[in-house]
């Protein structure tokens, strides 16, 4: 690892990655990561088909995923506070690509788990991006430029899924083998032009123990602070509904509306674009005027407004709605969630609490594609989308009672105190 951060440019001064050109850099490299992660997601519930039909077997497929990154994302974290975020976004990067590529070759379902499993352990793509992003940004801008990460999804899946329709005529495993040769790109520009955003001097210094990657004594760690236990609910439970959504979006369209890869390609595309409005032009407006909590709030009022439309939905139009009103409300949430679980921890620690909160959102990512694949056998074809707007008023409720504003703190975001570690 440490060889991969003397690489070219992997060493800059402090102030470099300041400038707009390292936030255009990030972008680029996040955006060639998720057009990868695009142009499979049509396609996964077809090469799952291939050998089981169930859709509990299409989650059970995410879990194997979200459980490695579980275990694996607070590791990764604390690696990228100790040698630099740029060496461990590269390992992330290089395991996705093998991971897409043995989706590519699977003849059986062990190879398709063996292939997110493999992701999943090297999965810190994201969250390692999104702790670059709070090494170069002021407190007061993260929530604004947490959303590049939101706008370069919602590229992704306006570019991807369409890409990935596409191939699907040649072959379902040609989009898995498009995926991993753009995670190779990525991995490519990455190395070549992506600075490391954090100087030697700044990174954490004490070794590394093995309470430090613990996923459950992360977890309990961050716990510790009465400020970041509602935040860290909220983003579990966001992402518990949200997970199962994303997995048995496309079973749902074809079982109910005869959607296949391509028509679900279609509409992917359109929620990328309603995503990227949010992200590149709405959310840096609303930042201005309206504080982080209320705009997650606003958000997760409309997600779950979108999540009922979509379990009410009966024809492409009104799918259309129910997709239009999503993404608005995660465009909202997200990076404002984001923005406020960094601003309370110190700069040296970014990483670290990105981490837990990355294996906050694995928990919810194992549990809620299995109790979509589950209600969705066993209630209704709708069940996942109307107990999901359910989960997500249990977080909006979360946010408003549980948590307390920011004024109530007494301290500024530049003052808060570096989360409470786990003793041996």
């Amino acid at each position: 690892m440490s060889g991969l951060s003397d690489a070219p440019l992997a060493q800059v001064p402090a102030a470099a990655p300041r400038s707009g050109k390292a936030l255009g850099l990030i972008f680029a490299t996040i955006f060639l990561d998720l057009l990868g992660v695009g142009i499979l997601v049509p396609v996964i519930p077809f090469l799952v088909r291939q050998f089981d039909s169930d859709a509990l077997m299409v989650g059970l497929l995410a879990l194997v995923f979200s459980a490695a990154q579980f275990v694996c994302a607070p590791a990764l974290g604390v690696f990228s506070d100790r040698y630099g975020r740029r060496p461990v976004l590269l390992l992330s990067l290089l395991g996705t690509a093998l991971g897409y590529f043995l989706f590519g070759m699977a003849g059986s379902l062990l190879v398709l788990f063996v292939g997110r499993l493999i992701d999943g352990a090297t999965g810190g793509n994201i969250s390692t991006a999104q702790a670059y992003i709070a090494d170069i940004t002021p407190p007061q801008d993260r929530a604004k430029n947490f959303g590049l990460v939101g706008a370069a999804f919602g590229l992704g899946f306006i570019v991807g899924p369409a890409l990935g329709g596409l191939l699907a005529n040649i072959s379902l495993a040609a989009p898995a083998y498009a995926a991993g040769s753009l995670s190779l790109l990525t991995v490519a520009f990455s190395y070549f032009y992506l600075p490391e955003s954090i100087a030697p001097e700044a990174r954490r210094a004490a070794r590394i123990r093995f309470t430090d990657v613990n996923p459950l004594t992360q977890c309990l760690a961050a716990t510790r602070r009465p400020e970041l236990l509602p935040l860290l609910s909220a983003i579990f439970f966001l992402n518990f509904a949200f997970s199962g959504l994303q997995t048995n979006f496309a079973v749902y369209t074809f079982d109910k509306l005869g959607m296949g890869p391509e028509a679900n390609a279609m509409v992917f595309a359109y929620i990328g674009l309603i995503a990227v409005l949010m992200q590149t032009v709405v959310i840096r407006r609303l930042t201005v005027r309206y504080s982080d909590r209320a705009l997650a709030a606003a958000g997760l009022g409309l997600m779950a407004t979108g999540f009922l439309a979509t379990a009410l939905a009966y024809d492409g139009p009104t799918l259309y709605l129910a997709a239009t009103l999503t993404p608005m409300g995660s465009g909202l949430t997200t990076p404002t969630l984001t923005s406020m679980l960094s601003r309370e921890v110190s700069s040296r620690e970014q990483g670290w609490i990105l981490g837990a909160s990355q294996s906050f959102a694995s928990l919810a990512r194992i549990a809620g594609p299995v109790w979509a694949g589950l209600v969705y056998d066993y209630i209704s074809q709708g069940a996942p989308y109307w107990t999901g707007s359910l989960w997500l008023v249990v977080t909006l409720l979360l946010l408003l009672f549980a948590a307390r504003p920011e004024a109530a703190a007494g301290k500024s975001p530049s003052s808060a105190q570096p989360v409470e570690r786990p003793e041996n």
